[in-house]
């Protein structure tokens, strides 16, 4: 399991008393005592005592792991305690620290990003205040962890499949693309949740159908033989341990239907304020100002729920009691579809076999990386 420094986000408290200590200049009347401030240390701080204390001299092959749920999702928490069980590998973890799961392959710039260590047992880990894109971007670019960069990155295990046309919108799916543009080898790992037919324990099941597919992988790289400018998109169906096999599929035209529904605010009293209710304590702060005048650099931190999306409608520009407020929250349905042809993914993966789809930057997966993967698939199972 997880868990976090404290209740109140280090970054925040830190963030605070240098705004208060630079805008009154250090007068006793206000300000934050010296003993106050040394027990909420900087996010920074903590950030650069884990570093400093991450054994860099490891010889093991580095993982990295990200998702698009979370950090303390299930499915990354079970992943990460089995790679660490595994002793062979020097497990790193750069995770949203909340549910990021549909945010396809966007980034946050021009914003401060804060991140903040967490205890898994087993791994090196932080959480960050972005996407699954900005986890594997910051975590290989050498400015959060010692090492150049990982043997392999893997992004999951997520809650629901990314097959199809989900990939597009899919952050899990993402973060492994994100680390293949940047050179690295990938694998997006996804379970087939059912609501109301799974249960958590069948992320624990479903690692076990992966793990050999894992190790497999950083055998080959180490080989040399894995293919190249590839990520494999591994889809996991229900039950995990009643699955009929690997099977090496292409990606389908499937998808599911998203539905706009208005929520009405007389209906649901809690609409108007659903973003501070999603949110932890101390969570959003207001832009402090982008100069040193201004006490540091700007942190504005949203958790705001991915399924929910304001819109505002102003009739008269500059009079704020014309202003028109709705809103809607989004979700996605599955909708019943035949599907007719073998190889493709949601076929194999409704068929009861574990779906493993090889990816690549181009528009299509052109005809040379579809048969080196799917021949070195077929060796490696």
């Amino acid at each position: 399991m997880t868990s976090k420094n404290n209740g109140l986000p280090a970054a925040l408290v830190s963030n605070l008393q240098d705004v208060l200590s630079k805008r009154r200049g250090g007068n006793d009347e206000g300000v934050v005592s010296e003993k106050s401030a040394e027990e909420a240390p900087s996010t920074s701080d903590s950030v650069v005592k884990a570093v400093e204390e991450e054994e860099v001299d490891d010889s093991r092959p580095i993982v990295l792991v990200t998702n698009g749920d979370g950090i303390d999702s299930p499915g990354l928490v079970s992943l990460v305690e089995a790679l660490a069980n595994e002793g062979l590998y020097n497990v790193h973890v750069c995770a949203p620290q909340t549910d990021k799961s549909a945010s396809a392959h966007s980034m946050t710039p021009g914003e401060t990003i804060a991140v903040s260590s967490v205890n898994i047992k087993g791994a090196t880990a932080f959480e960050v205040s972005g996407t699954p894109v900005d986890c594997i971007s910051l975590g290989l670019s050498g400015a959060l962890f010692a090492w150049s960069k990982p043997i392999l990155v893997i992004s999951g295990i997520n809650q629901g499949s990314s097959c199809g046309h989900q990939m597009f919108y899919s952050g899990a799916v993402a973060g492994a693309r994100e680390a293949m543009i940047s050179g690295v080898p990938s694998l997006s790992i996804s379970l087939n949740w059912k609501k109301d037919e799974s249960k958590e324990s069948d992320f624990k099941d479903a690692v076990g159908v992966c793990l050999p597919l894992i190790n497999a992988t950083i055998r080959d790289i180490e080989k040399g033989v894995f293919p190249k400018d590839c990520s494999l998109n591994i889809e996991i169906p229900t039950s995990p341990s009643s699955n009929k096999g690997f099977k090496v599929t292409k990606q389908s035209m499937w998808r599911q239907s998203p539905s706009w529904q208005a929520v009405s605010a007389h209906r649901h009293p809690g609409a108007g304020n659903f973003m501070s209710n999603q949110q932890s304590l101390g969570a959003q702060l207001a832009q402090l100002g982008r100069d040193a005048s201004a006490a540091g650099a700007a942190r504005r931190f949203t958790t705001q729920k991915k399924s929910i999306v304001e819109i505002e409608s102003v009739g008269v520009a500059g009079k704020s009691d014309s202003r028109v407020k709705k809103y809607f929250r989004l979700e996605f349905l599955t909708k019943e579809q035949e599907h007719t042809d073998e190889d493709l993914d949601i076929k194999a993966l409704e068929d009861g076999f574990v779906s493993v789809t090889p990816l690549s930057l181009l528009p299509k997966v052109d005809s040379e990386t579809e048969a080196a993967a799917s021949e070195w698939i077929s060796k490696a199972l």
